[in-house]
């Protein structure tokens, strides 16, 4: 039983160049649970992700399966046996 939290190429140097990471879900029943679990892995990662506080960074959107995590209960939504988290940064330029 697992959670498969994917890693965008712009993040992956903090996450020793991996693209996924499997975390037992027995460790995350939310997201901030996955997140807990991921940051103890990468921190480096952690702290691009959440501000000192736990909270997602305004600028770095999660998603759950096919939904974003603000939309639901943010760090405190379910995250279920055999769900896909993606971490995706905002993207900006001109």
């Amino acid at each position: 039983m697992s959670v498969t939290v994917y890693i965008p190429s712009a993040l992956r140097v903090e996450a020793d160049g991996r693209s996924k990471v499997t975390i037992d879900a027995a460790r995350a029943a939310t997201l901030a649970d996955v997140l807990d679990v991921l940051a103890e892995l990468h921190p480096r990662l952690n702290r691009r992700v959440r501000d000192e506080q736990g909270r997602l960074r305004r600028y770095v959107n999660v998603f759950i399966d096919s939904d974003e995590s603000r939309a639901l209960s943010g760090t405190a939504t379910p995250v279920r046996d055999g769900a896909e988290v993606r971490i995706l940064p905002s993207v900006a330029g001109g």
